[in-house]
C-alpha cells in the first residue's frame, strides 16, 4: 500500500510543481503562519468580512443565529453535575445572562431531588470584568475527601493555557497566598493538602518538543516554586509528563505518568518520600481508573497470561499492593468485550467499576465489582438503542451519573445506584418536533471490505435523493456516537437540526480511525493505513448515491481538527462526489504540522513527515499539498481562532490563499477568541451556526446558484 501512494503522489506532483512545497522555501504562503502579524490579520479580517457581507444577506441567516442562540440559551437545559463532592455537587452554568458561567454548588440530597439550592461561587464573567481579561472556565480539582481546597483552572480567551488558583470552597474565595501558576499548558494535580504535583513552563528546557511540561515536581506550601523538589523528568521527544493521586477508600496513591508517544505511556507509583516504582502496565495500555487496590487498564495490544491471551479491547488489573512490596503483580482480566463491542468509557466509585460499552455503536452501561473469585458483571436496565456517556461518580456509596440521548430524544440525566432501579434526575425538554424525521442505522462497505456503519437522518417518508451533509471524525480512538441534533455536528450547535428543517438530510459517518471497534478500528486508519479511513468517508457517500438517498455535487464533508484533515483529503480524492466542504479548526499542511504548536505531539497518529519513508505515504494525501486546480472543485468553508493554541490557525490560511490562487471559492471565518474549541460563548456559537447553514444552502441546498 505505501509503495502504491508513494508513486501516486509522485506523478500527482511531478505533473503539477505548484503542489510541490516539499520546503518551507517552496510554501508561498508561510507567512499566514504568523499567528499574530500584521499581514497575516489583515488578510483574516479581509476574508472575514467577505463571508460574513455575503452570508449575513441569506433571509435564513437572522432566523438561524436568534434560533441557535435561544436554543444555547435555553434555561431548562440539565445542569450537569461536573463532579460529585461527598455530599455536594458543583455545576458550571451558562446561559444568556452568563455566557461565561456561574459555578455553583448545591447540596446532593436537593440536587437529586430536582429541587437544588445553588450558591455560586464563581461568576466568570464578572470575574473577568473585574480583571480585565476574558476568562474562560476550564475546571475546578477539588482535594478529596474534605474537598475544600481546589485547584480552579481559567484561561485568557480559551486557549490550552491556563492560570492555576486556589479556591476555598467552604469561603467561596481565592486563597491569598495560596498556589498559584501563571499561564502555562501546566499539569497540576494534588500530592496532599499542602503539597502539589507540578509540571509548567519553567523555561529553556522545561518543555517538550510538543510544548508540554517535561518535569515534574513537588511543590510545597508557602515555598518558592523555584524550591520545588525534581520527582522525575522525561526527553525532550515525550509528549509529556504529569503526576496524579487517586483516593482510594482511605488510601491515596500517587503515580507519573510519561507519555512516550501519543499512544504510549510508563506508570511509576510515587511513594510518600517522592521515591518512584515502574507499574507493569504494557505501554499500549490505557490507564482507567484505582478500584479495591488495583490500577486498572484497557489493553491495546493482546496481552499473554498463564491461563491464555487477553485480546487487545479488554480490562486488565494488577495489585497495588504487590507492586508497592516489590512483589510480581500478575494480571487479572477484568472484562472482555465481543467483537462487535468496544468499550468507550470506564469509572468509578467507591466500590464498582462503570464501564460504557458500544454495541455496534449503541451504549450500554455495565456495573463491575471485584471479588475474591474475580469480576461479577451486571448491565444496568437503561433505553435501548441510545447514546450513554458516563458524567460523574460519588466518592461514597456506589452512583453514577449517566445521560441517555439519541438524534431525536434529548438528553436525560439519570442517577444509577447498584442498589435501586436507575433514577431519573433531569431531562432537557425537546427542541423540535420529532415525528418530523426518521433514523436509521446503515452500513457501507468500504474499498478494502471492511463494513462501516453510518447514521442517517431524513425528513420522514422523504423519497428520492437530498441534499445530504455528512459528518465524521475519523481518528485518536475518538468513537462519533449519535448525540440529540441541537448538538450536532461538533462545535456547529444545532446545524444538523436546520439543515434538516430545511428539507435535507444529515448523516454521522463512523469510520475507521476513530474507537466504534475498539482498538483495531483505530488502528487500521494509523500512519500508512490512513487512506482508510479516506475511503471509508468516501464509501459511505458513494453507498448514498447507489441508494439513491443523495447524488453527487449535493453532498457537502464535514469535519473538525482531525476531521480537518479528513474534509481535505476527500475533496482531494474524489472532487466529483462532494459540492461542498465545512472544514473546522483543521489540519491541512501534514509536511509541517509536526512544527507548529501541538503538532509534534501527532506524530505517532500520522507519521513523521520528516523522516522520508513517512513522508512518502503522508504526501498521497496531505491536503494542502494536493490542493489542485479542478472543474467543479467542492467550494469549502473554514472556520477556526486565532488563538488556538493546539492545530495551527496557519492551516487553514495558508488553504484559503491556495484555494484563492487556484480560482476557486472559498469561505473563512476566523473567530479571535476561543481556542481550538472556536467559541468562547453562545453568541459566537449561534453566529457560527447560521454562517454555515447559509452557506449550505448557497452551495448545495434550496439556495443553490
Amino acid at each position: 500500500m505505501v509503495a502504491r501512494l508513494a508513486l501516486a503522489a509522485a506523478l500527482v506532483f511531478a505533473a503539477n510543481p505548484i503542489l510541490a512545497q516539499d520546503t518551507d522555501a517552496e510554501d508561498p504562503y508561510i507567512w499566514l503562519e504568523e499567528i499574530k502579524g500584521e499581514r497575516a490579520l489583515e488578510q483574516v479580517d479581509a476574508w472575514n468580512a467577505a463571508t460574513e457581507e455575503l452570508l449575513t444577506k441569506s433571509p435564513e441567516y437572522p432566523v438561524a443565529r436568534a434560533w441557535a442562540k435561544q436554543i444555547l440559551d435555553d434555561d431548562r437545559q440539565i445542569a450537569m453535575p461536573t463532579a460529585i463532592l461527598g455530599n455536594q455537587v458543583v455545576n458550571l452554568w451558562r446561559d444568556a445572562a452568563n455566557p461565561r458561567g456561574l459555578w455553583r454548588i448545591a447540596s446532593l440530597d436537593t440536587y437529586l431531588e430536582g429541587s437544588p439550592q445553588w450558591r455560586v461561587l464563581i461568576d466568570v464573567d464578572q470575574l473577568g470584568k473585574e480583571e480585565g481579561q476574558s476568562w474562560v472556565w476550564h475546571g475546578a480539582n477539588c482535594l478529596a475527601p474534605e474537598y475544600r481546597r481546589c485547584l480552579v483552572s481559567l484561561s485568557p480567551g480559551g486557549t490550552d493555557a491556563d492560570v492555576v488558583r486556589e479556591f476555598d470552597l467552604a469561603t467561596g474565595q481565592f486563597i491569598e497566598g495560596g498556589f498559584t501558576l501563571p499561564e502555562a499548558k501546566s499539569n497540576v494535580d494534588w500530592f496532599d493538602e499542602d503539597t502539589l504535583f507540578v509540571g509548567t513552563d519553567e523555561g529553556a528546557g522545561s518543555l517538550t518538543e510538543s510544548g508540554y511540561p517535561r518535569l515534574v515536581r513537588l511543590w510545597k506550601r508557602g515555598t518558592d516554586f523555584a524550591q520545588a523538589e525534581l520527582v522525575t523528568e522525561g526527553e525532550v521527544s515525550d509528549i509529556s509528563l504529569n503526576g496524579f493521586s487517586v483516593l482510594d477508600g482511605d488510601t491515596r496513591w500517587r503515580f507519573i505518568r510519561r507519555g512516550v508517544t501519543f499512544w504510549t505511556d510508563r506508570f511509576s507509583m510515587v511513594r510518600d518520600d517522592g521515591s518512584t516504582t515502574a507499574l507493569p502496565l504494557p505501554e499500549d495500555a490505557e490507564y482507567e481508573a484505582v478500584l479495591a487496590g488495583q490500577v486498572i487498564a484497557k489493553l491495546n495490544s493482546p496481552l499473554a497470561l498463564p491461563e491464555g491471551q487477553v485480546e487487545a479491547g479488554a480490562l486488565v488489573a494488577w495489585s497495588l499492593g504487590d507492586i508497592a512490596a516489590g512483589r510480581e503483580a500478575t494480571p487479572e482480566v477484568v472484562f472482555r468485550p465481543t467483537p462487535a463491542q468496544a468499550i468507550e468509557e470506564v469509572d468509578n466509585s467507591e466500590s464498582k467499576l462503570w464501564v460504557k460499552v458500544l454495541d455496534d455503536v449503541s451504549g450500554k452501561l455495565l456495573e463491575l465489582t471485584p471479588g475474591p473469585d474475580g469480576w461479577t458483571s451486571r448491565a444496568k436496565d437503561l433505553p435501548t438503542n441510545s447514546t450513554i456517556q458516563l458524567v460523574t461518580t460519588t466518592g461514597k456509596g456506589d452512583t453514577t451519573f449517566v445521560t441517555v440521548e439519541s438524534m431525536l430524544t434529548p438528553p436525560t440525566l439519570y442517577a444509577v445506584s447498584s442498589e435501586a432501579e436507575a433514577r431519573v434526575v433531569a431531562s432537557q425538554p425537546a427542541q423540535f418536533d420529532a415525528s418530523k424525521f426518521a433514523v436509521e442505522q446503515r452500513f457501507a462497505t468500504s474499498k478494502d471490505g471492511t463494513r462501516v456503519p453510518y447514521y442517517i437522518v431524513r425528513p420522514e417518508g422523504a423519497e428520492g435523493p437530498l441534499p445530504t451533509l455528512i459528518h465524521a471524525y475519523g481518528g485518536f480512538r475518538s468513537a462519533q456516537t449519535p448525540k440529540y441534533l441541537t448538538a450536532e455536528p461538533y462545535r456547529s450547535g444545532p446545524l444538523a437540526l436546520f439543515w434538516l428543517e430545511s428539507g435535507n438530510a444529515y448523516v454521522l459517518a463512523n469510520i475507521r480511525g476513530g474507537g466504534e471497534y475498539g482498538p483495531r478500528w483505530h488502528e487500521d486508519a494509523l500512519r500508512e493505513k490512513r487512506i482508510n479511513a479516506f475511503d471509508d468517508f468516501n464509501a459511505v457517500a458513494d453507498d448514498l448515491v447507489k441508494e439513491r438517498l443523495a447524488e453527487p455535487g449535493r453532498i457537502a464533508a464535514s469535519g473538525r481538527s482531525n476531521g480537518g484533515v479528513l474534509v481535505g483529503a476527500v475533496a482531494n480524492l474524489r472532487p466529483d462526489l462532494y459540492g461542498a466542504v465545512i472544514s473546522g479548526s483543521p489540519l491541512d499542511d501534514m509536511r509541517r504540522y509536526n512544527k507548529l504548536l501541538a503538532g509534534a505531539s501527532w506524530v505517532a497518529e500520522y507519521g513523521d513527515p520528516d523522516v522520508p519513508g513517512d513522508w512518502a505515504f503522508m504526501r498521497a494525501w496531505s491536503p494542502y499539498q494536493n490542493l489542485r486546480a479542478v472543474k467543479d472543485y467542492p467550494t469549502v468553508f473554514y472556520y477556526l481562532s486565532t488563538l488556538d493554541d493546539r492545530v495551527h490557525p496557519g492551516h487553514a490560511r495558508k488553504m484559503a490563499a491556495k484555494h484563492e490562487a487556484l480560482g476557486q471559492t472559498v469561505y473563512y471565518h476566523e473567530y479571535k477568541e476561543g481556542g481550538h474549541s472556536v467559541g468562547a460563548d453562545h453568541t459566537e456559537d449561534a453566529k457560527r451556526a447560521a454562517l454555515l447553514l447559509a452557506f449550505l444552502n448557497r452551495e448545495i441546498g434550496g439556495g443553490r446558484e
